[in-house]
C-alpha cells in the first residue's frame, strides 16, 4: 500500500522533489522503500526512535479532517470522498483560522513570516 501510494504521487506530480516525513515502520525504513525515493529525488525524514510526538502536526491534522469532516458526512464514491478531502485541505490551509498561528491559517501566518 505505500508503494502504491507513492507511485501514484509520483504519477501525479512528476516533477515534485517533496520531503517524505513518516514513523519508522518496517516499510519506511526497508532498502527497497529508501532506494524508490532515491530514485524520485525525495528527501527521507524520519521520527526519532522513542519520538512519538515528532508525528503530533500530522497526526493533529488527520484528527482535524476526520472531525470536521469525514465523520461529518456520508460519500457516495470515491471521487466524491477524494473531493471532499481535496476541498478541507484547502479550507485547513486557507481558511481555517489557528489559535497556535495568532489566529492566522497556515497561508496566513506563512505569507506574514515571509
Amino acid at each position: 500500500l505505500v508503494f502504491e501510494t507513492l507511485d501514484q504521487a509520483l504519477r501525479a506530480e512528476p516533477n515534485a522533489k517533496p520531503i517524505l516525513h513518516s514513523d519508522r515502520g518496517f516499510q519506511y525504513t526497508s532498502k527497497q522503500f529508501k532506494i524508490k525515493l532515491d530514485k524520485a529525488g525525495i528527501t527521507q525524514s524520519m521520527s526519532r526512535v522513542g519520538r512519538c510526538i515528532d508525528n503530533s502536526p500530522m497526526e493533529s491534522f488527520w484528527g482535524a479532517l476526520k472531525c470536521e469532516e469525514y465523520y461529518l458526512s456520508t460519500y457516495q464514491s470515491f471521487d466524491e470522498l477524494k473531493n471532499a478531502v481535496d476541498e478541507y485541505i484547502r479550507f485547513y490551509n486557507h481558511e481555517r483560522l489557528q489559535e497556535r498561528l495568532n489566529g492566522l491559517s497556515p497561508i496566513e501566518y506563512r505569507t506574514e513570516a515571509a
